[in-house]
């Protein structure tokens, strides 16, 4: 049968029985039904065989089993599964959550602040309105009263007026529409901080609750009650435990107890222990985030109050990032009480899930079958096997992972939850692992046992064991989830199929579009922008390289990268040069006296000029 046409046979089928289940007064969502129909399909005891198309009466039969267990209100598989659907549709975590409400309150302020922002207020009437409206917003925004509180509209419009005088509307009209939402929003906070200011010092502060002592009253109580809810699931599952095991070794003992109800009440617990786990941890952390507001609100409230001492103004600088930190921090209690509720609500819900058990097996039941069955706990059964541990040199094979050996030891992610993975297929129990013993990595993934018998068993054929537990999901379809085999189970797996996995494939063929785009360069540009191919450009550089011997190293500071950075001047250092000579000598020579006679002429036309040489003999100097 092609995959198109099982799901297109899948959802009619899905259709048919949520309308027989509402014609039975019983009104079911379809991911409830859509799970059901999958399980029923799964479970091999069922043998239905998706490889052929189903047959008018093959779609009968299946809508009709899928019915039975819808409306069975005595099967604790049935309850489980409406728990684990439940727990997926409306739990959320903090992040996820905050952001969900962040998201409405966006969305109910939206008209407002279109009206806001969008208005071209000219006259004196509208800018008027348009203020009143601010007003509103800045209310509403911080969530500290209702609009109809008198009081409080007067405190938010004074408190408004001392930040944004109606003065300063028309600067505020000529901002664009996203500054103007900016600008809102700061107005909001800095109100929020004055208000929560102003209740402090006991000057106003009307309908403001007291967040941080309503809280510090209602969280102790909220855990103290989720943890009383775990204790007592987790003493449950340990009883069934302990009966499972006990009837294992005695079955004719608990003739009037059906094994398969209190595996699947045991499998209920469990779940219902995993989720008021993660209920519990949201709750601790939500009680540490609301100290440590505690804290920093006295803080910035003391920091508050030095800075203004009474005074009658103040720079806005000094106080307006305190009183938006302020806001930014009852904010933070806010939401804390918004995430108490939720998990206040979502631990009363869960509670319903679980009352098939007390109908199921009474508390007179269960005592009167425990009579001398020894009940062990998860931490006296970690205890037990604290000392045993596996020996690594008996695995060729495998590779085994210990505390002291392994780097972020418990970080790593267990398969299964953490419960053994040998019990689960073998005795259809989830006994909590205990790494201590090691812990088994195969094929990428890390397993966990409950005993150093259970991990030597399992470590001989892994495959097999893990098989087997797919098996059980099949059977108790609760323990896909609780198991955490979603990989395994996000598809319907044909019965013939999993009778010829070598013949056939598991999963059907993937469809989807795809596309591809090859860039025009793939690789970087790869020029060398220095190479030359000319030899005469190559020795001129060479030359000019060679020429920088006789050069000065240059340095330059202009006024703007004065002090800014370090300067450096390089030269040649000057040589000292000398000669010196043997020994010292002079010479003196006469100085050369020639007279020139009757230059200036005489009586005769012709001059007749006598040198006369008066220079003395070299030997008389």
């Amino acid at each position: 049968m092609s995959g198109e046409l099982t799901q297109s046979v899948i959802k009619r089928i899905i259709r048919q029985v949520g309308l027989e289940c509402a014609a039975q007064g019983q009104t079911l969502s379809e991911t409830l039904v859509a799970f059901m129909v999958k399980a029923v399909v799964l479970d091999p005891r069922n043998d239905f065989n998706m490889d052929r198309i189903l047959t008018e009466n093959n779609m009968q039969d299946l809508t009709q089993r899928c019915v039975t267990r819808l409306l069975d209100t005595t099967n604790p598989s049935l309850s489980t599964i409406k728990m684990q659907v439940y727990f997926d549709m409306n739990y959320a975590n903090r992040d996820d959550l905050l952001s969900e409400q962040q998201r409405v309150l966006e969305g109910k302020l939206a008209p407002m602040v279109r009206a806001i922002t969008e208005a071209g207020a000219r006259a004196q009437e509208e800018k008027e309105n348009m203020y009143q409206k601010i007003v509103t917003y800045v209310l509403l925004r911080s969530g500290l009263a209702a609009p109809t509180d008198i009081e409080a509209v007067r405190e938010v419009t004074a408190a408004l007026q001392s930040v944004f005088p109606q003065a300063e509307m028309i600067t505020f009209i000529s901002l664009s529409k996203k500054d103007k939402e900016q600008q809102l929003k700061d107005l909001a906070m800095l109100v929020t901080g004055i208000r929560l200011y102003n209740k402090q010092c006991q000057k106003g502060g009307s309908g403001i609750e007291d967040l941080p002592a309503i809280l510090n009253e209602a969280i102790p109580s909220a855990t103290q009650t989720v943890d009383e809810r775990l204790n007592s699931c987790q003493l449950l599952a340990h009883q069934y435990t302990a009966l499972l095991e006990s009837m294992q070794e005695d079955p004719h003992r608990y003739s009037r107890l059906s094994t398969f109800k209190l595996k699947e009440a045991l499998f209920s617990v469990r779940q219902y222990e995993s989720f008021l786990s993660i209920l519990l941890s949201d709750a601790i952390t939500n009680a540490q985030e609301v100290e440590s507001l505690g804290v920093q609100v006295e803080a910035t409230m003391m920091v508050l109050k030095n800075r203004m001492q009474d005074k009658t103004s103040v720079e806005s600088k000094d106080v307006f990032p305190l009183f938006m930190e302020l806001s930014k921090l009852w904010t933070g209690f806010q939401d804390a009480k918004l995430l108490l509720s939720f998990l206040t609500n979502m631990t009363d819900n869960l509670q319903q899930f679980l009352e098939i058990q007390s109908q199921l097996f009474p508390e007179e039941m269960l005592t009167s079958f425990l009579e001398g069955v020894t009940v062990k706990s998860d931490e006296e059964r970690i205890k037990e096997t604290m000392e045993t541990r596996v020996n690594v040199s008996d695995f060729k094979n495998q590779e085994w992972l210990f505390p002291e050996t392994t780097d972020d030891f418990d970080e790593l992610l267990i398969q299964y939850h953490g419960f053994c993975a040998h019990s689960i297929g073998v005795k259809g129990l989830t006994l909590v692992g205990n790494p201590a013993i090691g812990i088994l990595k195969h094929k990428e993934k890390c397993y966990v046992f409950s005993s150093k018998e259970a991990a030597y068993i399992f470590a001989q054929d892994p495959d097999k064991f893990i098989q087997l537990n797919v098996e059980k999901a099949k059977e108790y379809p609760e323990l896909i989830q609780l198991l955490e085999l979603h990989h395994q189970f996000e598809y319907l797996v044909p019965h013939a199929q999993a009778r010829n996995a070598s013949k056939y494939s598991m999963k059907p063929p993937p469809k989807r579009d795809s596309g591809t785009q090859t860039d025009t360069h793939i690789l970087p540009p790869t020029i060398v922008r220095s190479y030359e191919w000319n030899e005469w450009e190559l020795r001129r550089k060479a030359i000019k390289l060679a020429n920088l011997r006789r050069k000065l190293t240059h340095a330059m500071q202009t006024d703007l990268s004065h002090m800014r950075r370090e300067n450096v001047t390089q030269v040649y250092l000057p040589k000292d040069v000398g000669t010196q000579t043997k020994r010292d000598n002079s010479s003196n020579v006469p100085k050369p006296q020639i007279f020139l006679k009757s230059l200036r002429g005489g009586s005769s036309p012709t001059t007749h000029m006598v040198a006369v040489d008066l220079t003395r003999p070299l030997d008389e100097t």
